[in-house]
């Protein structure tokens, strides 16, 4: 029997990348609209919601339900709870560090909060969490995960489709006038880019930085450093705009090296796709941060294994004056990435999730009854201070579907009428 699995959104193309490698799965996969740097960072041919309101989203959702037996979700669990489906909550960055439920939740190296949620949107989002029939994280996010839940399931597994990075990804075409290192991160203070910006004062060897022009610019406190960045660029740094998915692979074979995240402590997708380019990768691993496959701990081989400047420039420099040391350091890179990011793999690992869950659950469907389901929109509606004579349809109409609600935090330049 072939499982017909709903997934509602993704993070780094990790969901798309499971789905093309299950065997026992089918995956439909819904990604919300894709704005800012989504436009570049997202890939193409996946299927978006048209709209970021929330009630076409949910609408959407009811509308196929019945065609799948369990859901996926990521970026946030929002959705699926106001759907009533049983949904793996699957956390691959901010939806766990930085979560809606927590008063005045941010980043812990942020004093400024990035969401400012009244008591009511954070019981939303609360039983939102709760509402999850399992709790899946890897990586750093597993940490936050453990805060919330003693029940979480830890997979450090993260897919690299070996189709699109591979040794044999043909370069872009550009002059290279001395050794040169791609770190496609956007510039902020989670990828360590003030860490590099000191340590790059204190190399000897003679180099430059590819890097994109991409910030973080969510709250006042990353606005500032963003200038702060900018103003002290480093002559060795050449930004470039931002780029397409579907060629960063171009630019990790045309590199030198890579410089990837310098302050998290542990490996991200941008490690692990160069290694598979066959490009030796520079990311601060902190020892303390565990790696479990399998129930097995590992090691990452990543390096330095400290992230104050001095270090990291260490390593800058050998990196740079040693082809010996490249080639071992990729070596040791290549044989944790084989492990860690195998999609054969990590899709079968789902493949038998999904099957364990499905002989759970039985059903897509959660069957709450009606009148929760009713009132669990309407505090929806209530928390996100939407119009009085919404909440009245609500109460009043006898034919409300669930999924007419409006807005949840859209752009901007989005308008609501």
């Amino acid at each position: 029997m072939v499982i017909k699995v709903l997934a509602i959104g993704d993070v780094g193309s990790i969901v798309r990348t499971i789905r093309k490698y299950t065997k026992k799965s089918e995956i439909r996969l819904i990604n919300y609209p894709q704005d800012g740097s989504g436009v570049f960072t997202a890939p193409d041919n996946v299927e978006l919601f048209e709209t970021w309101k929330v009630q076409e989203h949910v609408k959407k959702i009811n509308d196929i339900k019945d065609n799948f037996d369990i859901c996926l979700t990521t970026a946030s669990e929002r959705v699926a709870y106001l759907a009533d489906l049983n949904y793996i909550a699957y956390y691959l960055g901010r939806d766990i560090d930085v979560p809606r439920f927590k008063k005045n939740s941010t980043e812990e190296w942020q004093d400024e909060p990035m969401f400012k949620l009244n008591f009511l949107e954070r019981s939303f989002y609360w039983n939102a969490f709760k509402n999850a029939v399992a709790h899946v994280a890897g990586m750093w996010q597993y940490e936050h995960l453990a805060k919330y839940t003693k029940t979480g399931i830890n997979s450090a597994r993260i897919p690299v489709d070996t189709d699109e990075f591979n040794p044999n990804i043909k370069p872009i075409e550009r002059k290279k006038t001395k050794f040169t290192f791609f770190s496609p991160l956007r510039l902020d203070k989670s990828k360590g880019s003030d860490l590099l910006w000191d340590a790059i004062k204190l190399c000897k060897s003679d180099f430059e930085i590819l890097g994109i022009d991409w910030y973080e610019e969510a709250t006042e406190e990353s606005r500032k450093f963003k200038k702060k960045l900018i103003d002290e660029m480093p002559p060795q740094v050449k930004l470039i705009p931002p780029i397409k998915r579907s060629e960063i692979a171009r630019y990790y074979t045309f590199a030198d090296a890579v410089i990837a995240n310098l302050f998290i402590g542990t490996f991200e997708l941008v490690g692990l796709e160069s290694v598979m380019c066959g490009t030796p990768v520079i990311q601060y691993t902190n020892k303390k941060r565990k790696i479990i496959v399998d129930g097995k701990l590992i090691d990452s081989p990543f390096l330095p294994y400290s992230n104050d400047p001095k270090s990291i420039a260490e390593i800058i420099d050998k990196v740079v004056e040693s082809k010996e040391f490249r080639q071992k350091l990729l070596k040791n890179e290549q044989q944790f990435v084989n492990i860690i990011a195998d999609p054969v793999e990590c899709a079968r690992w789902w493949d038998e999730f999904f099957e364990d869950m499905v002989k759970k659950y039985k059903s897509i469907r959660k069957n709450s009854s009606p009148l929760r389901v009713k009132l669990r929109m309407l505090s929806f509606l209530i928390a996100n201070r939407l119009y009085t004579h919404k909440i009245k349809k609500l109460v009043s109409n006898s034919d409300y579907k669930t999924g007419q609600t409006l807005y949840d935090n859209p752009p901007q330049n989005y308008s609501k009428e």
